[in-house]
């Protein structure tokens, strides 16, 4: 099975599952530290109700979720990785909406408790997923040529459009 390696895993940036798993538990450790036990940059939470908060964060978190669910019933219907370019569909909003996914639910937790800190830890996490993704990107582009650098112009690397189609 290759070194305990996945099916595709070439398309992906060398040891990513280390960043996935990584990145999460430091972000929440410190989220969680600082919104529950020191407080230290939690003073906005005084001027936005925890019930606007609470909103936001179900609304942010079901729109992950949707991103997430979408993206990999399109890339990964069957087992293998696909051979062709996949453009419609969740992929014709936004190029990476499995990873623009995983940021709503860092952004979501933000919204829950206004941390600053948290804040300053979601700027590092976004850089390392735009590395990955700028990494990933290039390694579709030699595989898919001038057809992935058209799909780059027409769709958004981070932001959806939902009125661009």
């Amino acid at each position: 099975m290759n070194g305990g390696r996945h099916k595709g895993h070439e398309r992906e940036i060398p040891r990513a599952h280390i960043y996935h798993a990584i990145l999460p538990i430091v972000f929440f450790l410190i989220w969680f530290l600082d919104s529950t036990i020191f407080l230290i940059s939690t003073f906005l939470n005084d001027f936005v109700p925890f019930l606007i908060r609470l909103i936001l964060f179900i609304v942010v978190i079901v729109i992950a979720i949707i991103f997430i669910l979408l993206s990999h019933r399109a890339l990964f219907k069957s087992h293998q990785p696909p051979n062709t370019l996949i453009t419609n569909g969740i992929l014709g909003y936004v190029r990476n909406p499995m990873y623009f996914g995983i940021l709503l639910i860092y952004i979501a937790f933000i919204f829950l408790s206004i941390s600053l800190i948290s804040i300053g830890s979601f700027i590092v996490v976004f850089l390392v997923y735009n590395w990955m993704a700028n990494f990933e990107e290039s390694i579709l582009e030699n595989m898919f040529g001038k057809q992935y650098l058209e799909y780059k112009e027409k769709v958004p690397k981070w932001f959806p459009n939902p009125f661009k189609k």
